[in-house]
């Protein structure tokens, strides 16, 4: 049975830190793209950071304040996001992409609240 369970979202003041992590179970994550989205309301879900081996890639938006990692031992993909503004505010989501196949696989989400 695939699972991604995220964790770590919460209510932060603007300028404060969370960290994310996701962690999978069910098929070969080594394997797997994995990525952050974000969605808000009324809005398209959209893509955050990626990691593909040793390989990132971000958003315009949140470059220089989000780390993607990864930990192929643990399954798990984590976001640092540091400086963190209201317009982060969102419900974010952990994908696994598999290239080959272009199967998907989405957890439930965790919601982040920016807000003084």
């Amino acid at each position: 049975q695939v699972q991604l369970v995220e964790s770590g979202g919460g209510l932060v003041q603007p300028g404060g830190s969370l960290r994310l992590s996701c962690v999978a179970s069910g098929f070969s994550f080594s394997a797997y793209i994995m990525s952050w989205y974000r969605q808000v309301p009324g809005k398209e879900r959209e893509l955050v950071a990626s990691i593909s081996g040793g390989s990132t890639n971000y958003a315009d938006s949140v470059k220089g304040r989000f780390t993607i990692s990864r930990d192929n031992g643990k399954n798990t993909v984590t976001l640092q996001m540091n400086n963190l503004k209201p317009e982060d505010t969102a419900v974010y989501y952990c994908k696994a992409f598999y290239l080959v196949t272009q199967r998907s696989y989405w957890g439930q989400g965790t919601q982040v609240t920016v807000s003084s």
